[in-house]
């Protein structure tokens, strides 16, 4: 039996601690790293600072693993294996403050992380711990880099920093092989995007998802208006600016969710501007009734009820019953009555309820390319093969979706994927199957153009 990987035995967590037990904590469980991170923030005691670079920190090393292994491998002389997980993460933690932040001192960034192997219980990999450090930091420099190179490290924003020997490999004869290890991307997602997108692209998408996805919120115009929600947002001091949809806000700095002005009084909901565009094009009128077949974590749902004006009836469905009660939580917070959850038994092969529905959303579940910066564990738990199997999964779901809309009625589907095989190719194979429904409008969304990747098709019935 392997050994139970050691826990944060201290008093009082400090950020870097907190951080490297949630990384732990996501090896362990496969969880998503922004419930174990709300799981531990919630119950410790640290400053406003402290939270949000325990964030940056958990965040940055999951989402920049691959590029901080290219960093520490040659400075480790046992094999990967011959090192234990936590303290590769430990060692990841310290490459991340080292290389990729810009704002920690190095000499602060060794010791904290070294004297996080007492209060992990394992004092003595100090001494292993501060040695790789060390070699890391004297191979980082401060002088910056205009252009990819072996030894020129992607920051964020288009930057490069200058490194004092070859790191990475060199972009010109191993391009496929430096995106992978550069920009953290696993190297059949990079062979994939080099072959149908090209190079420059590459490069564009590596900078965004190399860092945080900008934050966007949602107005509840239940509750609020946008204009009215920029100034209350004006007057506490935070910085931010209206989108293209008519409900969104895009925050300029990080910020507390829950400390926002009308979080409490459910003014609005963190959703990205793209997935803002998916309700709107199915535009549920009020008073009708609509299906939301994969409903949680309840984004999408509460959008619905909203242009709906809270009139008629949302029939949200999953076959998670814990994401389930995260969007009835979000429904009470929002104000959105109209709402019935109901779970999918996916042991008993059940189905949402047959209808007729006047409208469906099928927000199906997708390879998450288009959100890598946002759910960073979706990088590594991806496999070549997981696109096959999405696929059919996907084309069943929308099928489903069809035959539970009434005559006339109207089937938005959605993913938040750029790989072509889940998005038009999908809508294409279900119009071959049901020649009677009919594409009307259809919309692939560019990561950072202004916002998170993905695509959604609006379908029709005849009447």
């Amino acid at each position: 039996m392997k050994p139970l990987p050691p826990r944060f035995v201290g008093r009082q967590p400090s950020a870097r601690s907190l951080a490297l037990q949630v990384l732990l904590d996501c090896r362990r469980h496969d969880a998503f790293i922004h419930e174990v991170l709300d799981r531990h923030l919630g119950g410790a005691a640290l400053s406003a600072a402290d939270r949000r670079l325990a964030t940056q920190l958990a965040y940055g090393v999951l989402r920049r693993r691959g590029t901080l292994d290219a960093l520490l491998r040659p400075l480790i002389a046992r094999q990967h294996h011959q090192v234990e997980p936590w303290l590769w993460e430990a060692l990841r933690l310290g490459a991340f403050q080292l290389g990729l932040l810009t704002h920690i001192p190095p000499h602060a960034a060794i010791h904290e992380t070294v004297e996080l192997a007492a209060v992990f219980g394992r004092p003595g990999a100090k001494g292993f711990l501060n040695g790789v450090l060390r070699a890391l930091a004297k191979v980082v420099t401060d002088d910056r880099a205009s252009v990819p190179a072996a030894d020129a490290l992607p920051l964020e924003h288009g930057e490069y920093r200058r490194l004092a020997q070859a790191a990475l490999p060199a972009p010109a004869g191993h391009p496929v092989e430096y995106l992978g290890a550069a920009f953290a991307l696993p190297p059949w997602l990079a062979q994939r995007w080099l072959a149908r997108l090209g190079w420059d692209e590459c490069l564009r998408l590596g900078f965004w998802f190399a860092g945080p996805a900008p934050l966007w919120l949602r107005c509840n115009s239940l509750r609020t208006d946008r204009t009215t929600f920029l100034a209350a947002l004006a007057q506490a001091g935070i910085r931010a600016e209206p989108g293209d949809q008519p409900q969104a806000v895009r925050l300029l700095e990080a910020a507390a969710v829950r400390d926002l002005p009308g979080y409490e009084q459910g003014w609005f909901a963190v959703q990205d501007e793209s997935a803002m565009r998916v309700a709107a094009a199915l535009a549920p009128a009020p008073g009708s009734r609509v299906l939301d077949s994969c409903a949680a974590p309840g984004g999408k749902t509460t959008h619905l009820a909203e242009l709906m004006r809270n009139q008629g009836t949302v029939v949200a469905c999953d076959v998670d019953e814990r994401r389930l009660q995260t969007l009835a939580d979000l429904c009470r917070r929002m104000g959105t009555t109209i709402v019935e959850t109901r779970r999918l038994h996916p042991e008993r092969n059940e189905d949402p309820p047959a209808g007729p529905f006047d409208a469906v959303l099928v927000d199906v579940p997708c390879s998450n390319t288009g959100v890598l910066g946002r759910r960073p564990e979706a990088r590594w738990r991806l496999r070549p093969a997981d696109l096959g199997h999405l696929v059919l999964l996907q084309t069943r779901l929308l099928l489903q979706a069809a035959e539970r809309a009434r005559p006339g009625g109207a089937v938005v589907y959605s993913t938040c994927s750029i790989e072509p095989d889940e998005n038009r190719q999908v809508v294409r194979a279900v119009l071959g199957g049901l020649p009677k429904l009919v594409l009307e409008a259809d919309e692939e969304l560019v990561p950072g153009r202004p916002a998170d990747g993905g695509y959604w098709a609006r379908l029709r019935l005849p009447s």
